[in-house]
Parts: C-alpha cells; sequence; structure tokens
C-alpha cells in the first residue's frame, strides 16, 4: 500500500508551501531520514525529511507549486507497485494567484477545444510584481549572488513568475539575451506593464516630489514576522523580568576551553546560554510548555531556537534535544544550524519544533535586549552584550563582564515568582560555569 508524503506544517500560521526541489526522483529508493525535497516557506527554504522507507514511486507536486499544508506531494510504495490516483485540493485563491482575464476579443487558453488549462500570462514578465520588488526563492537568490547574476534580468517559472533554482541555473548555463522595450504602438495598459519589466536604463532616477513617496513594500518573510508578532502580543500576555549575570568566570572557562579546541568545537557565548537553558528548563518545565484551550502542553523534549538575522529578516530554527548534549555538541551543532539557515538547508523539524527560544544582540554591542514571544512558546530569553561593569564585591568596587539577560513569559503559564526562579537559575548556571560541563 503507497504510504502518502504530505505537505508538512512548519510553522502556527504556515498554510502552505512551495516546493522548489525535488532531490529525489520517481524509482529512486528512499530510507527514512533522506532529504527528499526542498520546501519553501514565509521565512526560509527547508529540506524535507522521508519519515518512512520506500521507493518514490509518484511525485504528485511540481517543482515551483505552492501546496496547501496536508495535501499530499509523493507517494512512497514498493518499485513494482502502481501509483494510485491522488485527488489534489486546488489552492486557496489570494489577490496574488488570479489570473488575468483575456482581453475583449481574445480568448481564454482553458476555452480552446482540445486544450488543456495553462496559467495565464502575468502582467509583469519577470520576478517582479507590480509594486517592484523581485519574487525570489531564498536559495535561488543565494546561488545568483554567489554566481553574479542579475536577478532583474531573469524570467521566473514559479507560481506568480517566482524566480526558482532552475531559472538561475538555465541563466548561468545560457545568459539570458536582454529584454526589449515596449513597442510604441501598444496599448496604454500593456505598455505600461512591459516598461515595468524592462531592464531600467542607467542613469539618475527623477526624484520624487515631496511627501508623494509610497510604501516600501514588504517581503514574505516580512509579513510573516509582522504577523506572529502581531499575534504573540494579541493574545500572550507578556510579563518581564532583567537580571545582570556576572559572565567573569564564564569567559574564563569559555577560554580554557577554546584554548585546546578544533574550530569547529569553539564555545560560543551563545553556546554557554543555550546550555544554561536546557538544564534550567528540565528543572522548570513550565517554561518548556505551551498554553492551549484544554490545559498546558508540556513538551517532553527541550528544542532552543536560537535567532539568525538573515538578509531579509530574522528566522529562529532549534538546536534539538538540548537537554541531552553537551555542550561540546551544542557548539558543533549550533555553528552547523547557522550555516545550513544562511544557505537555506535548515530541516523541517529544525524550522517547526522549537519549545523556547533565546534572541541573542549581544555580537552588535546592545546592552540589553527584550524580546517577544514566539508563539506558541510559552517564553524567550533576550540577551545582550558582555561588557566591563564596575560591581560592588564584599565592599570593594571591581570590574566585572556582566551580561543582561531579560525574560519575556507568557503570564497564561506561569507567574512572575516562577520567572523569577527561572531566571535566577539562569544565572547561577552561568556564574558557575563548571556545572555546563557535568
Amino acid at each position: 500500500m503507497a504510504l502518502e508524503v504530505t505537505m508538512p506544517q512548519m510553522g502556527a500560521d504556515m498554510t502552505e508551501g512551495t516546493l522548489v526541489r525535488w532531490l529525489k526522483q520517481v524509482g529512486e529508493r528512499v530510507e527514512r531520514g533522506d532529504i527528499i525535497a526542498e520546501i519553501e516557506t514565509d521565512k526560509a527554504t527547508v529540506e524535507l525529511e522521508a519519515y518512512d522507507g520506500g521507493t518514490l514511486i509518484k511525485q504528485v507536486a511540481a517543482e515551483g507549486e505552492v501546496v496547501p499544508v496536508g495535501d499530499v506531494i509523493a507517494l512512497l510504495g514498493e518499485a513494482s507497485e502502481a501509483a494510485p490516483d491522488v485527488e489534489r485540493k486546488p489552492p486557496a485563491e489570494t489577490p496574488a494567484r488570479r489570473t488575468i482575464q483575456p482581453a475583449a476579443g481574445e480568448t481564454s487558453p482553458a476555452s480552446q477545444p482540445g486544450r488543456a488549462r495553462e496559467p495565464a500570462p502575468a502582467v509583469v514578465a519577470s520576478g517582479a510584481p507590480s509594486n517592484g520588488r523581485i519574487r525570489i526563492s531564498p536559495v535561488a537568490k543565494r546561488i545568483a549572488n554567489q554566481a553574479g547574476v542579475d536577478i532583474a534580468m531573469l524570467v521566473g517559472s514559479g507560481p506568480d513568475g517566482r524566480i526558482l533554482r532552475k531559472d538561475v541555473e538555465a541563466a548561468i548555463a545560457s545568459p539570458p539575451a536582454p529584454r526589449e522595450t515596449a513597442p510604441a504602438a501598444a496599448p496604454a495598459a500593456a505598455s505600461r506593464a512591459l516598461t515595468m519589466a524592462a531592464v531600467p536604463v542607467p542613469g539618475p532616477r527623477p526624484a520624487a516630489p515631496a511627501g508623494t513617496a509610497g510604501p516600501e513594500p514588504l517581503s514574505k518573510m516580512r509579513q510573516a514576522i509582522a504577523r506572529r508578532m502581531t499575534l504573540s502580543k494579541e493574545t500572550q500576555p507578556h510579563y518581564y523580568l532583567t537580571l545582570d549575570v556576572d559572565m567573569t568566570a564564564a569567559m574564563q572557562f569559555r577560554e580554557t576551553l577554546n584554548a585546546s579546541a578544533t574550530d569547529a568545537q569553539h564555545v560560543s557565548v551563545n553556546d554557554l546560554i543555550v546550555k544554561a537553558c536546557a538544564i534550567a528548563l528540565e528543572r522548570h518545565p513550565r517554561f518548556n510548555a505551551e498554553f492551549t484551550e484544554a490545559g498546558l502542553k508540556m513538551h517532553s523534549r527541550i528544542n532552543i531556537d536560537i535567532g539568525i538575522a538573515l538578509d531579509d529578516g530574522l528566522i529562529a530554527p532549534a538546536v534539538l534535544d538540548c537537554g541531552s548534549k553537551s555542550l561540546g555538541r551544542i557548539a558543533v551543532e549550533s555553528k552547523d544550524l547557522v550555516n545550513r539557515a544562511k544557505s537555506g538547508h535548515l530541516r523541517a523539524d529544525e524550522y517547526s519544533e522549537g519549545t523556547f527560544t533565546i534572541t541573542n544582540l549581544g555580537a552588535y554591542g546592545v546592552e540589553a535586549l527584550i524580546g517577544i514571544i514566539n508563539p506558541p512558546q510559552a517564553a524567550i530569553l533576550g540577551v545582550g552584550s558582555v561588557m566591563d561593569q564596575p560591581v560592588a564585591r564584599n565592599g570593594e568596587v571591581k570590574i566585572a563582564k556582566v551580561m543582561k539577560v531579560a525574560l519575556s513569559a507568557d503570564h497564561r503559564v506561569t507567574d512572575g515568582a516562577e520567572g523569577a526562579r527561572f531566571i535566577k537559575e539562569i544565572q547561577g548556571l552561568l556564574e558557575n560555569p563548571v556545572s555546563l560541563a557535568l
């Protein structure tokens, strides 16, 4: 019997994903854990793992297709098994997907006898929508930047003219010819559309009249961030606690560890914080839970999201199962996670199964950061920079390395006193860093 591979839900507000690329082809053997496809969400491109083994007997969704969450995208079975038909739900109608109606006197391709329905041509011929922003997948953008390809010159083959990886690879193999501007005799509407798609002529742009500049369009990532942070503030009553952590011993401990470690094993300040939070979450499990109308959902795994800044915004993939990992293992996996996040090779579980978040702006010299909870999680820890500051010790003023941390927590899940015990636990672990290595 064929096994269904469906579009996963990677995030509470995800309703659909784009199948960017198949990494396994029909007839190939698939083992549990194999990467079979790349899926693009609003914020990242992630790798889809197979949760069952078998032979890929059918690709239900095509590359570049937008697929609703839960819809079947492939079938696994025996090599000799015939692939059954799969009923597909049409994606929800949105303004971005509405096709352009034929002009008066023209015939729609779908209405021509014997001709299959095809997508109507987009008004803009390139990956740029009417607001001027180029639609391109993160993977395609990365490859284009590395190869020096001008994405404004590309024509996308994905939904709504989106530029996909295969479009960039085709352009690298065979550079496209320059586009032509609209013919002078074209109707006014078509002329405006083609002019928007044409390559701009080099030279200074005319200044817009004062007070008439339009709003900057939002990327899909920025729209996703706006939705999630608004949801957090509207539905999760936050409370906040801040604390100074004396990191003097922790910095010396880190220096000792790194003196004999390889580059891959080097421990960062954030690695120390991840390990401290993992231990604290084991001891205070309510901060590793989430609120539901039926009661608190307690997570058995400690998956700590770490904020990673990308060109288009912020994502927070998870270091999985931190509670069972050593400080050295966390250091290795954190570096790998950051590298894969920036290159568009996250796994679905890393992107969707976080249970607690750390957001750290210490590298930017920021003194304090108070985060917004990443729903549906119960808490987030904001971390500032380690700074030299005067502190009072035994009646004397000394210079210590101090780091400010701020806990933002969901008041439906925990109260202030619980939050105080939790953040003090983190403080105690970091100020006695040998405990992080036990």
